[in-house]
């Protein structure tokens, strides 16, 4: 097909919703893009014989089947677990002694994560990080009690501690995490960071993207479960909560193409957020028409409509077109874009609820593996501190084996946002409110829907999919109560599900 067949319905805007339809079907062109082979070729991957230990595991990435009646798959690697604070190692700490600042057991701290310390290859100074990060917490504990003179004073000396760490990822974190609480204390929250433009915030999330397999395993999780889900299905609609680039549709759209039998007619509908009333270019059109391009080389008739809206819960059914069961088979994508729905109230609900009325196949989900939707500060920054610390040490082990040192800057921009929110913001403000997989299991199960349990293909591909990556040993795939979850060394990142409605099983 060359032709392009595009209408635009009314923006419609007041004081708490945006929604802006657009509802353009379009029809491949010819042309394929460097962009599309950039996305097939997905050159931030090394090959596996640049891969850390994985010398016995050569193996290409492979988007379907083989077509000979096995298993429908899309396509890692166990990494050892290794440990990163060793409390024998610092002499100045007796075995028993309890370390106290304020209320803070900080060897009960230190105890229960490994990565306080990352262990990156360079020489840490063990008691100036022991008080760093004491002297943060107290500072957080501070902040909780009141006592912001207190607090303010404790600034300066974090500041002052973290400038004398030698090892790069500890320096990093802990400047971001001090300056999110100097403006906690001063109440003055950055505008540029909270109100950040979209196109912003996608040059972020592609840095992201680009320099950990982070968002990768997500996709590659989600795929798997919506190409089973999709077996026999003549004509797909695929609901993406988190659109973006649109990276994670190509790999799937190829295991269609690859289907025995021919492909299904595919039809996605994407959600973009944060539109910005002066500005008239339409980002998910772009990616429509870029994802139609690519369709079209590979043989799969393609249909996309584009949604922007300020909050997923601004969606309603009757703008989605769903098309009877009969007719086609729908799956509602999610990747890190549900937990920022507590912070508004009923929010969450009425989204499940949407999801409830859509009637799809299958329902997937992935998230941040932590728990930031607490009430209690000081609880909120300890575990903020746990996980955040942890991904800067992904990121800075990647850092010897990424060439783009300022993809690598830009993706820990993305995450000292999301501290800074986590921090410095509160009530409506602040959407950095990630839950558990134990959390999310148990208000998925309330609203009427199933676990559908990864199969262990899914598993064994993920493995392989993440030996591809630099420093692979660090990374560990592991299946927890019938979903994936990805672990840096011990700590857990995040974690991809599927469900389906109860009324379907």
């Amino acid at each position: 097909m060359s032709s392009r067949e595009m209408s635009m319905d009314t923006i419609m805007e007041d004081e708490d919703s945006f929604v802006s339809n657009t509802n353009a079907i379009i029809y491949a062109s010819s042309d394929i893009s460097g962009w599309t082979h950039s996305l097939i070729s997905d050159n931030n991957i090394p090959n596996s014989s640049s891969s850390t230990s994985v010398d016995d595991r050569q193996q290409q990435i492979s988007t379907a089947g083989d077509g000979g009646g096995g298993d429908d798959s899309m396509i890692v690697s166990s990494g050892a677990s290794s440990s990163w604070f060793n409390n024998n190692n610092n002499k100045q700490i007796h075995d028993h002694q309890e370390i106290r600042i304020f209320n803070v057991d900080f060897r009960a701290l230190c105890n229960t994560t490994s990565g306080l310390l990352p262990d990156t290859g360079r020489t840490v100074n063990e008691e100036t990080s022991v008080c760093l990060v004491n002297t943060l917490m107290a500072c957080a504990e501070a902040i909780q009690e009141n006592n912001l003179s207190l607090a303010d004073v404790l600034i300066g000396e974090i500041r002052r501690l973290a400038v004398s760490q030698i090892g790069g990822a500890m320096k990093k974190v802990a400047t971001y995490f001090t300056d999110a609480l100097y403006h906690k204390i001063h109440r003055r929250i950055s505008r540029d960071i909270v109100e950040s433009s979209y196109s912003t915030d996608q040059l972020l999330h592609m840095s992201f993207y680009d320099s950990c397999p982070l968002l990768k395993f997500a996709h590659f999780s989600a795929n798997q479960s919506i190409l089973n889900a999709f077996a026999d299905s003549k004509r797909v609609h695929v609901i993406d909560f988190s659109l973006n680039q649109g990276l994670q549709w190509p790999p799937l759209l190829q295991a269609l193409a690859l289907r025995p039998g021919g492909p299904p007619t595919f039809r996605l509908s994407g959600i973009g957020g944060k539109p910005q009333p002066n500005d008239s270019t339409d980002p998910l059109q772009e990616v429509g028409f870029k994802l139609a391009q690519f369709a079209e080389s590979i043989g799969v008739e393609f249909e996309f409509c584009g949604f922007m809206v300020h909050t997923l819960a601004d969606l309603e059914a009757s703008m989605l077109n769903i098309r009877p069961s009969n007719m086609e088979a729908v799956a509602v994508n999610s990747v890190f874009e549900l937990h920022p729905l507590f912070s508004t109230p009923g929010a969450i609900e009425k989204v499940l609820d949407l999801i409830t009325q859509i009637q799809p196949k299958i329902v997937t989900i992935a998230e941040q593996e932590a728990n930031h939707n607490r009430s209690d500060f000081m609880n909120r920054i300890t575990e903020a501190w746990l996980y955040y610390s942890t991904m800067f040490d992904m990121l800075e082990n990647s850092e010897s084996t990424q060439t783009n040192n300022l993809n690598l800057e830009m993706a820990e921009q993305y995450l000292g946002r999301e501290i800074y929110n986590l921090v410095a913001c509160e009530g409506t403000k602040r959407v950095v409110r990630h839950e558990t997989l134990g959390q999310w299991q148990v208000r998925i199960n309330s609203a009427g829907f199933n676990l559908v349990p990864l199969t262990s293909t899914a598993y064994k591909q993920a493995a392989m999919l993440l030996a591809l990556f630099p420093n692979a040993e660090g990374y560990k795939v592991e299946v927890k109560d019938g979903s994936l979850m990805l672990r840096w060394h011990s700590l857990p990142l995040i974690a991809t599900s599927a469900w389906r409605l109860c009324s379907q099983v």
